[in-house]
């Protein structure tokens, strides 16, 4: 059954939720801020991080997935189940945090490579020029052409299971990039075009662990944004604008 009518714009839906996360996005915007100032500037904050280099050298991918495992997938979902209002029953079961917390370990292994690879093609250096080639290709290639896509679709899969006919009625329902993806893509622009801004100042080894922190923050606004609201035996609803989560 085809999706119902859109009740707000996909790019006010964005906004809207950007702006209610407004604070704490900025909040840890200004602390990646600051512990990439620390680690050109103070000794000690160096030390500390070149140790973090040291340790993800040594473990190999394998930190980089669970660390993002653990900050995007089951952190989020741990804070979904246990602040929810009033004693509501639990949005997220376990199979379905289990199942997020494995797609943000894939993950994990995914923005490491991309990271690499830009580190190899564009250069490792963290002038004003190379900064600004990778939040571009980042933000307006990499994320609207695949990331951001994909994750919508996971997050509605999730949703939707394991009744696959909703999600396939979703899919075939008109303009589903633009009523499922173009609402995250507004907030994910809001959000991340500052933060990965700060991300590629740092060497490469020290990107993934700052997008660890801020992702944590982000995937709360992902999963609000990509709820379906699913009586039985209709289609998934639009997606609702973000709330508030910090």
């Amino acid at each position: 059954m085809p999706a119902p009518p859109e009740v707000e714009a996909p790019w006010r839906a964005g906004l809207r939720g950007a702006r209610a996360n407004l604070l704490p996005a900025v909040v840890l915007q200004v602390a990646a801020l600051g512990l990439v100032l620390g680690y050109y500037r103070m000794p000690a904050i160096h030390a500390a991080l070149s140790r973090l280099v040291d340790i993800r050298n040594e473990a190999g991918v394998g930190l980089g997935i669970a660390s993002t495992a653990f900050f995007g997938g089951m952190l989020p979902f741990l804070y979904i189940r246990l602040a929810r209002p009033g004693g509501a029953a639990p949005r997220y079961g376990w199979a379905q945090g289990l199942s997020l917390t494995a797609f943000w370990g894939y993950k994990g292994l995914e923005v490491d490579l991309w990271y690499r690879l830009q580190a190899h093609v564009i250069g490792s250096g963290h002038d004003a020029a190379t900064i600004a080639i990778k939040v571009f290709l980042d933000q307006f290639v990499y994320c609207p052409a695949f990331a951001i896509p994909v994750t919508a679709a996971v997050y509605g899969a999730v949703e939707t299971a394991p009744d696959w006919g909703l999600l396939r009625a979703d899919f075939r329902a008109p303009a589903w990039y633009r009523r499922r993806v173009l609402p995250v893509l507004v907030s994910n622009v809001v959000v991340w075009v500052p933060a990965v801004a700060v991300i590629y100042s740092l060497p490469t080894p020290l990107q993934l662990p700052l997008q660890n922190i801020v992702l944590c923050f982000y995937t709360l606004i992902v999963a609000h944004q990509t709820r379906r609201d699913l009586p039985a035996g209709q289609g998934a609803a639009a997606p609702q604008a973000a709330g508030r989560f910090l």
